[in-house]
């Protein structure tokens, strides 16, 4: 068996790093080309399968919810006499810190305004509008997200601490294929999951060094352009590869508590001074639109064109973070029972999300019109400027403003140096402490693949990274929709087999 997941995981490791090798050296040498095909492959999928990605993460929050609700509820994530690593105070904490990210600092104040300026129905910078733009930005950020890594995060939990399945997303498939997770079938799901982490987080790294560099010329006056996002991507490569490398542990926990206490500290500063009663009145009514329209909005597709760049952009995305966040979540949930770790995946992190950006985008709404419109006109210029736009308008802005860069950056190492750690366990056969010398290719391979899209891109890079994102996501989704299935079977044996003993 051992020497099977030894040749399974370099075969892993092989096909990947030299997909990826491709990939990358294609790009140098053909950019046109490339982003031609990559914008066909984004056409095709969102034109033909966009019914798909929609209809797919409906499935997941049906089988969330199922299973949370059923007898499979009481089955731990461990053995029977397993008892939870961490207080309820310390894992709620941690599944909040696992809710904060890039994205969210980045979109906090671009997505409300962008859907209020040009909004997926009726007429933009109106009263409505204002409304579908919180109602939208939450049903991105809300259940949804969280309820896809839940069933990757069950899926990783489950068959490691309950079945000793190694560390992998094949592992999940035992149910269905049985021994041939370790072989060329389980190969080929984990090739997938590698490819899936790759692009979803080339995608976050690259919001993340954009917005970096849009706050350097914001502030600064440092002129953003492609190169400068390289550079960036270069440096922060080369400084989280060196941490996940010499294991330097203490500093990410620090960079860890500093993301986290920035984070709060932005959230009470611009409630207090963003105008606490209209973000109060625009929560409150954004939250009622969201869990009014919760069903019917899943399952919109009125303006595919919006839909395709909006919410399947978001899908996909969600779905390529499945083995990175999946794996934090299964990490710190050993010990708990099933229906624990569903409910508070699917809600808590979520809760954290939508007060995030209830704030942000209340703020951003009121501080605009306070201004006469100058966070728009901003955002109409580049909407990457966006969060600089909106702390222009309140006092201390000479604090906040490289403050919020500080906050930038220490999201995108704590991310990068993760996701690192993930790639690397995925192509070491589950290894739960894999080598230095896999972390720090992967790590290296992150920030090369970053800086080829972005150089490919030119000014529309993100355009590419989310393309990118999109296509790689699509076979690992159809993965999470058989991993389901095998879940439930997995459980159901679990079960019965409890119930004769």
């Amino acid at each position: 068996m051992k020497n099977s997941e030894k040749s399974s995981s370099k075969t892993v490791l092989y096909v990947s790093g030299i997909i990826t090798l491709l990939f990358v050296a294609a790009s140098l040498a053909l950019p046109t080309q490339m982003n031609t095909v990559v914008n066909a492959v984004f056409a095709f999928l969102t034109n033909q399968f966009g019914w798909l990605y929609l209809f797919s993460v409906a499935i997941f929050i049906v089988v969330v919810l199922g299973i949370a609700m059923s007898r499979y509820g009481k089955i731990k994530l461990g053995k029977d006499d397993d008892k939870p690593e961490f207080t309820n105070f310390q894992w709620f904490a941690m599944l909040f810190g696992g809710g904060m990210g890039i994205g969210l600092v980045f979109w906090s104040v671009a997505e409300p305004m962008m859907h209020y300026l040009s909004p997926p129905i009726g007429e933009g910078g109106t009263a409505e509008a204002m409304a579908t733009a919180m109602r939208v930005t939450f049903f991105h950020w809300g259940i949804h997200p969280w309820v896809i890594f839940a069933i990757g995060g069950l899926a990783l939990a489950y068959f490691q601490f309950r079945r000793g399945l190694p560390f992998l997303i094949s592992s999940s498939f035992y149910p269905i294929i049985g021994e041939r997770i370790h072989g060329p079938i389980g190969k080929t799901i984990d090739i997938l999951s590698v490819f899936a982490t790759i692009f979803g987080v080339a995608t976050s790294l690259g919001l993340g060094s954009s917005q970096i560099a849009t706050g350097l010329e914001y502030l600064w006056g440092i002129e953003s352009t492609p190169l400068t996002i390289s550079l960036i991507i270069a440096v922060i490569t080369v400084l989280f590869t060196l941490a996940t490398v010499s294991g330097l542990h203490k500093a990410m926990q620090m960079t860890a508590n500093l993301k986290i206490w920035l984070s709060v500290g932005f959230m009470i500063f611009i409630f207090l001074f963003g105008g606490m009663v209209p973000i109060l009145n625009n929560f409150v009514n954004g939250l009622g639109e969201y869990f009014q329209n919760f069903i019917g909005q899943t399952f919109w597709m009125g303006n595919l064109g919006w839909v395709g760049g909006w919410t399947i952009f978001y899908w996909a995305w969600w779905i390529a973070w499945v083995p990175f966040v999946g794996q934090f979540v299964a990490r710190v949930s050993k010990g708990r029972t099933i229906r624990e770790f569903l409910i508070a995946v699917s809600l808590l992190p979520a809760g954290f999300s939508l007060i995030w950006l209830g704030i942000y985008g209340g703020a951003a709404f009121h501080l605009d019109s306070l201004s006469g419109g100058a966070i728009q006109a901003a955002i109409n210029v580049d909407y990457t400027t966006a969060l600089f736009a909106t702390l222009e308008q309140l006092p201390l802005y000479a604090l906040t403003g490289p403050l919020s860069i500080i906050l930038i950056v220490v999201c995108f190492i704590g991310a990068a140096n993760s996701a690192t750690y993930v790639l690397a366990m995925l192509t070491s056969g589950g290894d739960m402490d894999p080598s230095k010398q896999l972390r720090g290719g992967w790590g290296l391979a992150q920030g090369a693949l970053t800086i080829v899209l972005i150089l490919i891109g030119g000014t529309a890079a993100l355009k590419v990274l989310q393309t990118a994102s999109i296509a790689a996501a699509f076979p690992f989704m159809l993965v999470m929709l058989g991993m389901c299935y095998s879940i439930i079977k997995g459980l159901d044996e679990d079960y019965k087999k409890s119930k004769l003993e």
